[in-house]
């Protein structure tokens, strides 16, 4: 009986394994986009969502202040 289990368990194991070959990503290929958006850029946004009434004339103020302060 022990000698069969000790049979059983690398097959058990091997039988798991398996599938967990094909999750090496089969040539997959990642893409990072990175976009930059400028200053004149966010504040014409910043004010569309103002002029849209999606943001209050303080959230806006805040939002400017923080876009001119950057880098």
């Amino acid at each position: 009986m022990a000698r069969r289990m000790s049979c059983l368990v690398p097959a058990l194991a091997l039988l798991l394994a398996v599938p967990l070959l094909g999750c090496g990503g089969g040539g997959a290929t990642n893409t990072v986009h990175n976009t930059t958006v400028s200053k004149g850029q966010q504040l014409l946004d910043l004010k569309q969502a103002l002029d849209a009434g999606a943001i209050s004339r303080s959230e806006y103020d805040k939002e400017r202040s923080r876009i001119l302060e950057a880098p």
